[in-house]
């Protein structure tokens, strides 16, 4: 008689031997095994909630200007739109890729960034951002040879130094917690004023006025976003404004940056009385400080910096109105 056969037995899924080689564990971040980015993975990493403030400072530089030159210079105006925008979206590239390489971004709580997710090669990115870092560049140089004001070129270089080295470098002055600085001088001031005085050749006091009110608002942006990634930056090392002071420091400052604006446009109302539907907007900039000041979970303040930039843009094309009625 032959021998019965014994039924093989198939082993537990615990105790099977992996396949593949043991010694290289897969791990989320390998590149093998991370969808390659999407048209709407590159439409995030632009930040669009951001692009706002880079409408402001042209809609208020363009009221300034009418208050010298009653004439329209559409054309200027919207070189200047294209110089702003595209400095925005490159310094959001720039620092996509500047966090990405550094491992700023492994474990942020907002919307994942294309370097981080190693969806794109970083090499990728950093070569979009300097696309857009040309686009300015490009748009800037066509102003400069519409009104001849030559010196402004070194203006539009220091401005993409700027925003390259936000994050970039070796030392990057944004992890030494001067981001709002940045922000301040650059996407309110210079934005503002070089607008007006690219269209009427001066700026006048009214003009820098509202150019503080709008580089407020910018600076307001950017402590919903550090105060978003207080817990991370401060692990990964990046010294913001926001981890120098801490949380609730980082909430005064914020309401003081959304509330100041709108003191300034109450005083420029007793010159143009229409800058006083300006006080509109404040019940969105209400909105976002309560936001800020109640959330419970760090995805809460991503409602609240996009509620500061729509605050930010009303706030410009309601100035632009008064201006020029």
């Amino acid at each position: 008689m032959a021998a019965p056969t014994r039924k093989k037995r198939n082993k537990p899924a615990s105790a099977r031997k992996p396949r593949g080689n043991p010694q290289k564990p897969q791990v989320s971040g390998d590149p093998a095994h991370v969808s390659k980015a999407t048209l709407r993975d590159w439409i995030g990493a632009a930040r669009l909630r951001t692009l706002p403030l880079a409408v402001t400072p042209v809609l208020i530089g363009t009221g300034g200007a009418l208050l010298v030159d009653r004439a329209f210079h559409w054309v200027i105006a919207l070189a200047c739109l294209v110089v702003a925008v595209s400095l925005q979206i490159g310094v959001n590239y720039a620092n996509d890729y500047s966090d990405g390489i550094r491992g700023t971004d492994d474990h942020r709580v907002g919307p994942a960034r294309l370097t981080a997710s190693r969806k794109v090669r970083p090499r990728t990115v950093l070569i979009v951002a300097l696309s857009f870092f040309a686009l300015a560049a490009l748009a800037g140089l066509a102003i400069v040879i519409r009104t001849q004001h030559w010196w402004m070129l070194a203006v539009g270089a220091v401005c993409i130094i700027a925003a390259w080295f936000y994050t970039g470098g070796k030392r990057p002055y944004g992890y030494a917690g001067l981001g709002e600085v940045f922000v301040f001088v650059f996407f309110g001031l210079v934005a503002t004023a070089g607008t007006a005085f690219v269209q009427s050749g001066a700026v006048l006091q009214e003009t820098w006025l509202a150019a503080v009110g709008a580089g407020l608002l910018a600076c307001a942006v950017l402590l919903a976003n550090n105060l978003r990634d207080i817990d991370q930056d401060r692990v990964a090392g990046k010294r913001t404004l926001t981890v120098r002071i801490g949380k609730r420091a980082t909430q005064v400052l914020f309401t003081v940056f959304l509330l100041v604006p709108f003191a300034i446009s109450g005083y420029l109302a007793l010159l143009y009385p229409i800058a006083l539907l300006t006080l509109l907007a404040l019940i969105p900039a209400a909105a976002a400080i309560l936001i800020v000041w109640t959330y419970r979970a760090p995805r809460e303040l991503v409602v609240a910096l996009g509620v500061t930039s729509l605050t930010s843009v009303a706030y410009g094309a309601l100035l632009l109105w008064a201006f020029a009625a």
